[in-house]
């Protein structure tokens, strides 16, 4: 990286910032202020690098999903953006998440399934991997006699949020529960907060199998600011306590396959060098010139200055990483920053005391 970078990122930044301001001034002068916003065509959208084929899962059936084994009777459902799994039992089917946008499909894939098999197509528990309506959005689908488990961190948050279409949990647990039904075994645990502070691991080992939720995503980097987590020492965590776990299969939540214990190692890679490369640019770059320029307009002074540190920390790790997992070029810079941000509030990074 050369000295110069932090300035041209400064310029860069500005250019976009003047940009940005002038947009809606120019369309008030030009069609009102309610104006259409531009149509795709009409607006210069960036190119991103090619998505590696490693990042695809299999294709998706008419009906928009597709429903596979992962072993013996444990199954997974995806739409190529969010996850799902179930679980047939001699007692009916355990269902983890319910994503809105798989919705009426994973009934569907369910009674795929159950066809095929000769087994139960009745849902009878929901496992809850947390609170986010993107993962439970479609849970009142399966009615108020299905027995719903989570965290009682995720009963509270419910409750709180009185949303109709996610039910509270019925079974709640502060660290460990093991669920039982049809004579198969699934275990709860609560590691601390990450990605939110009810987040669960699912471990299934007789199925070889881990769930977690919005953490390492196979093939892809983390969508913004790390997955819009709450706890990013948590969060950053996370990977080690879920390889702690036995198993060979991993259900993300989230794209289009399931993942492998390498995908989990190279996920935490990636954010390694995110949190080496923020600390070398926060013991590189000078602020000194962005709060010379800006005065007493304090906030421009820290925002250029960061987003420099940003961008200085960021841009090795993009060209390390694209061709590797998909949409490194797309989201690095967003959890760049939030690393940054933790590296100096939570863990005290460049903080000075005044002498």
């Amino acid at each position: 990286m050369s000295e110069t970078t932090p300035a041209t990122s400064r310029r860069s930044f500005l250019t976009r910032t003047a940009v940005a301001v002038a947009a809606p001034s120019i369309a008030t002068l030009a069609a009102g202020a309610f104006a259409a916003p531009a149509s795709a065509a009409e607006t210069a959208l960036p190119d991103y690098a090619p998505v590696p084929p490693s990042a695809l899962g299999p294709a998706l059936n008419e009906q928009g999903y597709h429903v596979g084994r992962v072993e013996r009777n444990l199954y997974w459902v995806t739409d190529g953006t969010y996850q799902a799994a179930f679980l047939t039992t001699r007692d009916g089917v355990v269902l983890f998440d319910a994503p809105p946008s798989i919705g009426h499909n994973l009934q569907r894939a369910i009674d795929q399934i159950a066809a095929a098999n000769g087994v139960s197509n009745k849902v009878t528990h929901l496992v809850y991997s947390h609170h986010h309506a993107d993962h439970l959005g479609a849970s009142s689908l399966f009615g108020k006699t299905v027995v719903r488990i989570g965290h009682a961190e995720t009963r509270r948050l419910l409750l709180r949020d009185n949303d109709a279409t996610r039910p509270a949990p019925d079974i709640t647990f502060k660290d460990r529960y093991t669920l039982r039904v049809g004579g198969q075994r699934i275990n709860l645990a609560w590691h601390g907060t990450s990605h939110s502070a009810d987040t669960i691991y699912i471990h299934l080992p007789e199925h070889d199998t881990l769930m977690l939720v919005d953490i390492a995503l196979p093939g892809w980097v983390p969508i913004y600011n790390l997955n819009v987590s709450e706890d990013i020492p948590g969060f950053m965590a996370a990977p080690a306590t879920a390889l702690s776990y036995p198993w060979k299969h991993y259900i993300a939540g989230h794209l289009g396959r399931l993942g492998t214990r390498d995908d989990v190692v190279l996920h935490q890679r990636y954010v390694a060098d995110i949190a080496t490369n923020v600390r070398t640019a926060l013991a590189t770059v000078d602020p000194t010139p962005y709060f010379v320029k800006y005065g007493v307009n304090t906030w421009a002074a820290v925002k250029t200055y960061l987003d420099a540190v940003t961008d200085y920390a960021a841009a090795p790790v993009v060209a390390k990483y694209t061709g590797v997992l998909a949409a490194a070029d797309v989201f690095t810079a967003s959890s760049t920053l939030v690393v940054l941000e933790s590296i100096r509030l939570d863990l005290g990074v460049g903080s000075q005391v005044h002498p």
